[in-house]
């Protein structure tokens, strides 16, 4: 029997998807791994919210500091 690495499967499992889900934050992710992504949680309610919630808290991080109306120039 070659040695060979073994194969992964068409569906990643959860630990996968939220490693993906994090690393898609910060990268673009290749098509494949989009595919793969995308298949799971079409199925998975559990990591459908994760990613969502990530979203969520990457979009409310991003907003911290900033303030709500610009300073007004006195004279």
């Amino acid at each position: 029997m070659p040695d060979t690495p073994p194969r992964r499967s068409l569906l990643p499992n959860c630990r996968e998807i939220h490693r993906l889900t994090m690393e898609g934050m910060d990268r673009p992710l290749s098509w494949i791994e989009r595919v793969r992504m995308r298949g799971h949680i079409a199925i998975c309610d559990a990591c459908t919210n994760f990613s969502a919630q990530m979203r969520l808290m990457r979009a409310a991080m991003s907003r911290l500091g900033q303030e709500d109306e610009p300073p007004r120039n006195q004279p």
